[in-house]
């Protein structure tokens, strides 16, 4: 058997997938934060690079009604970065939300109760339920852990969708490596032509109203369209759990339980599904972040591990019914010979392929670091 190796400064153990370890003890992953911690400084010169990407967006929305446009689901960080934009930079924001019929209730009313206060227009984009619903049932029978991918290819498309219907080019979006890290590379993979080669095999409903991201048109929109991906909190001295005391007092926001868990279908992913059945518990990415950054100690973080997930009463009995599932039915779901991405068609090596393309979008702000990180790399 192999000995269990745990980092020396955070919880990551070498059952995560591509990952190393130096003559310190410290992981791959660790190194790969300090590298973005330098590129992406916070306090005085943090501050001073995104009052730079702030001042180049107002520029940009002279003369038109929004200046950047924001995915918001409820949650902590994209509710502060609401507020943050809003009222301490002046932007002036489109909200940008991708339902696919699966909120939480306390996650619809943080978005209506932060945007009213804030004078916040809101699009959304609704997904046929029905339509919905099968693409998550196909993904189950697909045997693969990636089943919640459709709501993040949902919520890129919905926000390309809005940023070129209002002709806005600046997206921006809550993540925060220095709070949540970067989920290891094996652990989740998404793009459109896994989703339409998924559905095709398993589902019964054409993909009519899903918004997937084809190829051609995320290129399209980069070349072309020059929509920039900004992702402010990446500077800031962000101390989430104030964060989340501020906006309980100043907008009524409620907390949902953990990270990833105001939409009830990703819930039941990362509460039940992926420690069940894969065995992979998301919650060691936010405390090794943690850990990282001194908020937690490691003991504290490898004792809350121990805890079970944070789980709602009944959840996994309303996604069996809504999918229509028996017990057998969905016991089988579970019980699946493992398959990956690997056995569907999917567009990983044409992103290997256009690595050197990817490296220049990201250095253009067009693509997300982390997706240059982890999709172009050969695995």
């Amino acid at each position: 058997m192999t000995t269990k190796q745990i980092c020396t400064r955070c919880i990551y153990d070498n059952s995560i997938p591509i990952i190393s370890f130096d003559e310190e003890g410290v992981c791959s992953y660790c190194r790969q934060m300090e590298a973005m911690e330098l590129e992406y400084p916070t306090g005085a010169e943090g501050e001073a690079m995104l009052q730079k990407l702030v001042d180049e967006m107002k520029l940009a929305g002279k003369g038109k009604k929004y200046d950047a446009i924001l995915g918001v689901s409820g949650g902590c960080d994209s509710s502060y970065l609401a507020h943050e934009m809003v009222t301490k930079y002046g932007l002036r924001i489109l909200a940008v939300h991708y339902d696919n019929t699966w909120n939480s209730t306390i996650a619809t009313e943080n978005i209506h109760n932060v945007l009213d206060k804030l004078g916040v227009d809101l699009y959304t984009n609704v997904v046929n339920n029905k339509e919905s619903d099968d693409i998550f049932r196909s993904f189950l029978k697909a045997g693969v852990k990636d089943i919640d991918c459709p709501t993040d290819i949902g919520f890129v498309t919905t926000l390309y969708q809005a940023a070129e219907k209002y002709g806005i080019k600046y997206k921006l979006d809550g993540a925060s490596f220095r709070t949540e890290g970067i989920s290891p590379l094996g652990w989740i993979y998404m793009d459109g032509k896994y989703i339409e080669t998924v559905q095709k095999q398993f589902g019964t409903y054409p993909l009519k109203t899903f918004p997937n991201l084809w190829l051609s048109d995320f290129l399209r929109r980069m070349i072309f369209g020059g929509i920039k991906s900004i992702r402010p909190i990446y500077y800031m001295d962000y101390d989430k759990e104030a964060a989340k005391k501020m906006l309980a007092e100043k907008y009524g926001w409620q907390w949902y339980g953990g990270h990833h868990l105001e939409n009830r279908f990703t819930a039941f992913v990362h509460s039940y599904f992926f420690p069940t059945r894969w065995g992979i518990d998301f919650r060691i990415a936010g405390y090794s972040a943690y850990c990282r950054n001194g908020w937690m100690t490691r003991e504290e973080a490898l004792q809350l591990m121990q805890e079970p997930p944070h789980i709602e009463d009944d959840l996994v009995e309303y996604v069996k019914k809504r999918l229509g599932f028996s017990d057998a039915e969905f016991d089988r779901m579970m019980t699946l010979p493992k398959k990956s991405y690997k056995d569907f068609k999917t567009y990983k090596q044409t992103f290997e392929r256009l690595r050197p393309f990817f490296w220049l979008m990201y250095k253009l702000e067009l693509v997300p670091k982390s997706f240059y990180m982890k999709y172009t790399v050969k695995a």
